[in-house]
């Protein structure tokens, strides 16, 4: 582990129903949340319709940027899951129905007496070269190559796929983050706020606004990788939003 190095990350969201509206997604705050603990900062997140030119041209330049990527959507069985086909164009490798997803998918249908289709086999193609991402909860594994994590669009069987990475990823110091809240407009703490981030080198303060019982008020989290700045800013700050007359709510309104 590196406590000085940024580890960054990208994640490419891939899907035309997430465009679209119809469905919300959900996979980008828990694989952001994930990343923190491992010591990455996802950096960047890009939404790309089901079009294979288009997924493979968004791969390529978030791969150029950062450390790690990774996908969310398309590689089920259906015909507009084309994840798998773009992501080893974008690689420059064919594809496989690899032996260990296949084995796999074999003994998660034939316990439920379920027929393993030419559709289900579709989950066990693989860019070439690809290790496999535990999955289970439907027996279809996610795909990882070098630094490229190809997971599923259903956020549960994606948090099940970044339970098993936990770990396995090398990264720096995790992110630590504390939240206090205030009935305060930001506006009137805004140098307050200015002022914590350049007495304490290397925090981030985020500002959340809100509008509540015809009142307003903010959130503020204060973003680390050591305990001790965090804690230092905190305390600078719940003391100048006191003295400016706002009662602190420590963990946030």
């Amino acid at each position: 582990m590196s406590d000085e190095r940024i580890w960054t990350a990208a994640v490419l969201v891939i899907g035309d129903e997430i465009l679209s509206g119809r469905t919300q997604d959900k996979n980008i705050a828990q694989i952001a949340t994930w990343l923190d603990v491992q010591g990455i900062r996802l950096r960047e997140v890009r939404v790309v319709p089901d079009i294979e030119d288009e997924i493979v041209d968004a791969l390529n330049a978030v791969r150029a940027r950062y450390d790690y990527v990774f996908t969310t959507g398309g590689i089920g069985p259906t015909h507009d899951d084309i994840t798998v086909d773009a992501v080893a164009k974008a690689l420059g490798v064919g594809v496989i129905v690899h032996p260990e997803a296949r084995a796999i998918l074999e003994r998660y249908y034939s316990g439920r007496g379920i027929e393993l289709t030419e559709a289900r086999l579709r989950m066990a193609r693989t860019p070439d070269g690809a290790e496999l991402i535990p999955n289970r909860m439907s027996g279809a594994p996610g795909i990882r190559i070098g630094n490229l994590f190809v997971m599923a669009g259903v956020p549960h069987i994606t948090a099940g796929m970044l339970d098993a990475l936990t770990g396995q990823l090398e990264g720096g110091a995790p992110l630590i983050a504390h939240t206090i809240g205030a009935w305060s407009p930001e506006s009137e703490v805004a140098d307050l706020l200015r002022q914590g981030e350049k007495d304490h080198p290397g925090v981030v303060i985020g500002s959340y606004p809100f509008f509540r019982d015809g009142k307003v008020g903010a959130n503020f989290v204060i973003r680390s990788t050591s305990a001790a700045a965090v804690a230092a800013c905190v305390a600078m700050l719940t003391a100048g939003l006191e003295a400016a007359g706002y009662a602190v709510t420590d963990g946030g309104i």
